[in-house]
């Protein structure tokens, strides 16, 4: 089984896979919350879906309540939240664990992909993103504090487009 067929529901509690959340384009996916110090984040990933949308990528977020209660909202809060604050278009699963004896099995494929400093394992803290090609599989990992238009994060993003 593909990591694009692995079961993980809309934000709203529709039923799909990240596949679905995907809709087969390059995609980053990111655990987001919305009371960090790393929220102001969501600006930057908004822009690099504005920016790589049409060639196909998206950013998909993943709200987790993991770190700190950060991300304590109901689904209805965190949509609102992202929509009038960062105006965020893309789209959004449901809120899961990243970490631990309930990590989302989404998750489970995503933490064995080391960093660049060839770390794998736990997620270190809201905002890590990893980066998924079309066909599904891991092509990179980037911790919390990298800015999405780092220059690494975005040369990668660009590896995949063509």
């Amino acid at each position: 089984m593909s990591l694009l067929d692995t079961s993980i529901a809309r934000l709203d509690g529709t039923p799909g896979t990240l596949g679905s959340l995907t809709g087969g384009r390059t995609a980053l996916v990111v655990n987001v919350a919305s009371r960090c110090g790393l929220t102001p984040q969501y600006t930057g990933l908004e822009q690099l879906q504005k920016e790589y949308g049409a060639r196909g990528f998206t950013v998909v977020g993943v709200p987790c309540n993991q770190f700190m209660g950060q991300e304590p909202g109901t689904a209805e809060e965190i949509q609102e939240f992202c929509s009038t604050t960062y105006g965020v278009s893309f789209p959004l699963s449901e809120k899961v664990e990243v970490n631990g004896d309930g990590r989302h099995p989404v998750y489970a494929v995503l933490t064995e992909t080391a960093d660049a400093e060839g770390t794998a394992g736990d997620v270190t803290w809201n905002f890590e993103k990893f980066l998924v090609a079309a066909d599904g599989t891991v092509v990179g990992r980037f911790r919390p504090p990298v800015d999405p238009h780092d220059a690494a994060l975005v040369a990668a993003i660009e590896a995949q487009l063509g």
